[in-house]
């Protein structure tokens, strides 16, 4: 059940406050750290934990119950997350597909962990991939595990294309290459590149489109140079984009999808799928926790949900009803600058207009409408070079009731934020929750 667009959540629940001891059950259930509140957990973190830019050090929540788009805290609170794990929740948290894929696994006796071993759960998890990808390249598809971490994937198909090719560059565009004329970017003189890597949604900085046409006479360069094209799909598929994959749209087949976040249906997870002529068996790598079996079968279940409850299309439909509203608060409030985005992947910057001294900067700004939205419980993600651009990442299985609730209350943020730095400037010590 989704709360009042406007409830403002600040109410404590049960008798012990903030760092306070709890109750027997609350012991029971979570434990002492749990029930003491967040404000314990996020003292200890700040005392234990890397103080880089990566972890929230201001965001003080400990959620301890979540389901779909709604987590609780210690103290009871409950949060619209419009995170989702950075976008690698596309069913939202704890979905019943994805727990019951799990306890499957689990219950059988199955090993949890197989490394060069294939099982059952493997073979469904690339049976159901398989049934997702942009037909010219299903049907001469090749699956290639690998390590979950951030820069694996990309690494892996980097080390595939270099063997199939015997070069050694891989292109990456520049931000002013995909803005640009390809002629221009991409002379035919010179020696081909091992592979050109790209985003069809660039993730960097809140996610911005790149075009189609941009898209496909880059593929009919590379295909004139034999060049093999690799997608970088980690931040945008399974639905995330308004399509399964975010290439699809522009009609292009890649010859390489770098693929992470969301198949693991929550779980870590990473896969690189290549036309089958690339495979040599040269770049295999040996990534020790490719064969996490829970992931799998989360995986399976994920992208078997979204894929027959056409989820991708709900994303389309909802994000442009967001799209739609957020470009509404452009026009109202001076604050609110470029909003992009597609399907369930939208950015908003944040600017500082000049409002005399003392007004702030766009980082705090952007900083001070995170905590507003914390403060009526929605939780959102900042991003960019300065911290400034706010981005929206629920689940795909967000209501329409939900949205509701997500917009007004970071309209209300939005103002109140722009209303307090008008008359006062920021709050002393203002920075960045990432």
């Amino acid at each position: 059940m989704v709360e009042s667009a406007y409830e403002v959540i600040t109410a404590e629940a049960g008798s012990a406050g903030p760092g306070g001891a709890g109750t027997e059950g609350e012991r029971a259930e979570f434990g002492d750290s749990a029930a003491a509140g967040p404000g314990g957990a996020v003292r200890r973190r700040q005392a234990r934990e890397s103080a880089a830019r990566t972890y929230a050090r201001a965001l003080p929540v400990v959620p301890v119950r979540a389901r779909g788009l709604t987590i609780e805290d210690a103290d009871g609170r409950r949060y619209l997350d419009c995170s989702s794990g950075a976008g690698s929740l596309a069913l939202g948290h704890n979905h019943p597909v994805v727990l019951e894929a799990i306890r499957r696994v689990l219950d059988s006796g199955a090993p949890l962990q197989v490394t060069g071993l294939t099982t059952p759960v493997e073979d469904a998890f690339v049976a159901e991939l398989l049934r997702t990808l942009p037909p010219g390249l299903a049907g001469h598809a090749r699956v290639r595990f690998c390590g979950p971490g951030g820069t694996e994937p990309v690494a892996t198909a980097v080390a595939l294309v270099r063997a199939a090719t015997g070069r050694a560059r891989v292109v990456t565009p520049t931000d002013a290459q995909y803005a640009a004329d390809l002629a221009t970017c991409w002379p035919e003189a010179g020696e081909a590149p091992a592979g050109v890597l790209v985003e069809a949604v660039r993730g960097e900085c809140g996610p911005r489109p790149v075009p189609g046409t941009w898209l496909r006479g880059l593929r009919r360069i590379t295909e004139r140079r034999s060049v093999p094209l690799v997608v970088d799909e980690t931040e945008t598929g399974v639905g995330r984009t308004g399509a399964f994959w975010a290439v699809e749209p522009s009609g292009v087949t890649p010859d390489v999808l770098v693929l992470s976040k969301a198949i693991g249906g929550s779980l870590p997870l990473a896969a690189v799928v290549h036309r089958a002529d690339l495979d040599d068996g040269r770049a295999a790598g040996a990534a020790a926790f490719r064969g996490n079996q829970l992931a799998l079968a989360a995986g399976t279940a994920t992208l078997a949900h979204v894929r027959a409850h056409r989820l991708a299309e709900h994303a389309a439909r909802v994000g442009a009803r967001i799209l739609a509203r957020l470009r509404g608060l452009a026009g109202e409030f001076a604050c609110v600058g470029a909003v992009r985005g597609c399907g369930l992947a939208i950015a908003m910057e944040l600017t500082a207009p000049d409002c005399g001294p003392g007004a702030g900067t766009a980082e705090e700004l952007a900083a001070a409408v995170q905590r507003e939205c914390l403060r009526r419980g929605l939780i959102v993600d900042l991003t960019g070079p300065a911290g400034n651009v706010l981005r929206l990442l629920p689940p795909l299985i967000v209501t329409e009731e939900q949205t509701s609730a997500v917009l007004d209350r970071l309209a209300d943020a939005v103002q109140a934020a722009e209303r307090s730095r008008a008359d006062h400037g920021p709050p002393p010590g203002a920075h960045t929750v990432r």
